[in-house]
């Protein structure tokens, strides 16, 4: 525990700092993901707009490495940017991801996309639930999903120079294994989150950026899983 807060201070008081920091963080995540998915509706219903994206490359793989490129900033400059410019750079990954996966709207049909993300929200509840009342030590859990991460973004990658790795059993293996390792790493992430926050800190500048960073931990880890969820209902595929 990365905790320091004023021994004198009762076991209630801190549960419930930690109760509202938790809230923010998953308002934060919530303002994020409604924002993803208003921009990939909306660029996904608009023809010239997702023809733009898919018929240039640049743009595609540019808006590609500014993803990235947001995550890595946020996460490396967090603790010497203010808590306005913390929120900015998430809203605008977010934004960013919404153009995105826009592109699911072209591949899925509509229903097949609300069946997955209703599913997402369940299962991520259920998950972010447990990591937070869990008394148990998620920290083997989190490492070796962690591991598991890197080893997809490998086979990712090696799939682009040969495609025939992605097919048939190995695209199933691949996808379950994805929604395995997001669904422990979304509790064991939300019991990180909640075992680091600062207590005695709350409404300060320091604190909005830990809600910042939570928030964007989380959103990633639905994303994530929304994807795999939906790949894995495939058959609400367009012909």
């Amino acid at each position: 525990m990365n905790q320091a807060y004023d021994i004198n201070r009762s076991t209630q008081s801190i549960s419930e700092e930690n109760a509202r920091f938790m809230a923010g963080v998953y308002k934060w995540m919530t303002i994020g993901i409604l924002l993803t998915a208003i921009v990939a509706y909306y660029v996904g219903h608009t023809p010239s707009l997702y023809m733009t994206i898919l018929q240039n490359k640049i743009l595609f793989y540019g808006l590609m490495i500014a993803q990235v490129g947001a995550v890595i900033y946020l996460s490396a400059r967090i603790n010497k940017m203010s808590g306005t410019q913390a929120t900015v750079i998430f809203l605008l990954y977010s934004l960013l991801s919404g153009l995105s996966l826009s592109v699911i709207f072209i591949v899925y049909t509509q229903s097949s996309i609300e069946s997955a993300f209703l599913t997402t929200a369940f299962a991520f509840g259920g998950l972010s639930a447990f990591g937070y009342f869990t008394k148990r030590d998620l920290g083997p859990i989190g490492t070796f999903c962690t591991m598991g991460v890197w080893g997809l973004i490998g086979f990712a990658l090696l799939s682009m120079f040969f495609p025939s790795l992605r097919g048939g059993q190995m695209e199933m293996i691949y996808n379950l294994a994805g929604l395995l390792i997001f669904c422990g790493l979304t509790a064991y992430d939300t019991q990180k989150i909640k075992s680091t926050n600062i207590i005695g800190n709350e409404g300060t500048e320091e604190d909005h950026k830990e809600t910042i960073m939570g928030a964007l931990t989380l959103y990633l880890d639905f994303i994530n899983l929304f994807l795999f969820i939906l790949r894995l209902m495939g058959g609400g595929r367009k012909r």
